[in-house]
């Protein structure tokens, strides 16, 4: 088997050797043990040359002193809303208005609910409100605390309204539970900011994407579907949107919020996602056929609810149209990804589609694994094209967006 497997390290190299040069980053540190890492993160931003003021909580500073940040930054630490001084200049409106990027490191659970809220009860949710730029929050707190339904839906909403979140990381926690909650370390929050401000590697592309499932009715009130969640194909809009490009996603009927900056189509049948896709195929340089298509269709949907009568009862089926076979076959088609979910013979299956269907690329994932694929947050990938393949991990599917994305960005510009 051929690999491409220093492609992604490559890109991510040039990306980091372009710094954080001539960039404002203003770092909020919230009240939680994590704070003690924020000294090494001012540090880690400016070593990438960002220039870092820092805006402490009050309870923040019962972990570590704003001198030691002052004397890292080069800059007086803001701490009080209140503050005479400051305020003769609005200063809570002009630390907002300097910022380029605004992380929030250590965003313990109180944090992330007052800043869900809109609250302005002190300088750190205030300048949140104020600020034009950014916001990201990395969330650091105890494990059952960040599982908490309360904590799930305040990251949800946040990340809704255009704020980003990164991590937490998993591992072992100062309180001597083990889970998620741990605040990523400094390298990895600096490493991200450089990320956040590179080159975006679709800028100027469009992509088109189908996700979920489809449902093919048998009559008003049953339908034929699969386990298909839609994660992967959403994860891949947002992460494309991120990487610059234009988007559009045709969704099968799942419960997931859009992704910011994604144009969504719902639908709900093969057909209407065929009838989704044909017309806009022309317009975008990418495809990427993600959802789980239903092969075949009742061949004459009941008007009426079918009674329970016989003992068994038979379906007659028809094939529905094949969507990825109809883009890759368009006279001006775009540079066209499929997905094989497969349970065994994963290679072989996953050649064949690409062959059959003239496709430049496929993934192809194991579903028979219960810890990756349908439903589950994480999966792994076996990318597959006419001369080569590379095999991505296991990890959550964000990440593995980012890199099937970089991966097929690197194919289109060679």
């Amino acid at each position: 088997m051929q690999r491409d497997e220093t492609f992604i390290a490559k890109v991510i190299m040039e990306k980091l050797s372009m710094g954080l040069t001539n960039k404002k980053v203003l770092l909020g540190i919230g009240g939680g043990i994590a704070a003690y890492k924020s000294a090494d993160l001012v540090r880690k931003l400016k070593e990438r040359g960002a220039d870092v003021r820092v805006v402490m909580s009050q309870s923040a500073q019962e972990f570590i002193t704003p001198l030691t940040l002052q004397a890292l930054s080069g800059y007086p630490v803001a701490t009080d809303l209140l503050d005479p001084t400051a305020e003769a200049s609005m200063g809570h409106i002009e630390l907002a208005r300097w910022a380029d990027l605004v992380i929030i490191a250590p965003a313990t659970a109180n944090l992330i609910a007052r800043v869900n809220a809109g609250m302005a009860d002190e300088l750190i949710t205030t300048t949140c409100l104020a600020t034009e730029a950014p916001v990201v929050l990395c969330p650091a707190m105890n494990q059952q605390m960040y599982r908490n339904a309360a904590t799930q839906a305040n990251l949800k909403q946040v990340s809704e309204r255009g704020l980003h979140i990164w991590g937490p990381d998993s591992g072992s926690q100062a309180c001597g539970e083990v889970g998620p909650g741990r605040m990523l370390e400094p390298v990895a929050i600096a490493e991200k900011a450089v990320e956040f401000f590179g080159p975006k590697l679709l800028q100027g592309m469009s992509v088109l994407l189908t996700a979920g499932p489809t449902r093919e009715a048998i009559d008003p009130v049953r339908y034929i579907s699969n386990h298909s969640s839609g994660k992967m194909g959403f994860a891949l809009a947002k992460a494309a949107a991120d990487m610059g490009a234009k988007v559009t996603l045709v969704a099968g009927p799942v419960n997931l919020p859009t992704p910011n900056g994604v144009s969504r189509v719902n639908v709900e049948s093969a057909q209407q996602m065929l009838d989704a896709v044909m017309p806009q195929v022309e317009q975008h340089q990418i495809f990427i056929g993600c959802a789980a298509v239903a092969d075949y269709r009742i061949a004459e949907v009941a008007e009426s609810k079918i009674k329970k009568s016989a003992e068994q009862m038979q379906l007659a089926l028809v094939r529905n149209p094949d969507i990825l076979a109809s883009v890759a076959s368009h006279a001006n088609r775009p540079f066209t990804v499929g997905f094989a979910a497969e349970t065994n013979d994963v290679e072989q299956y996953a050649r064949g589609k690409l062959s059959r269907k003239k496709l430049d690329m496929i993934a192809a994932n194991d579903v028979s694994n219960t810890n990756i694929g349908f439903n589950s947050d994480s999966n792994a990938l076996t990318v597959f094209w006419s001369d080569g393949s590379t095999e991505l991990p296991a990890v959550d599917k964000q990440t593995l967006a980012k890199q099937l994305l970089t991966l097929i960005a690197n194919k289109i510009t060679k």
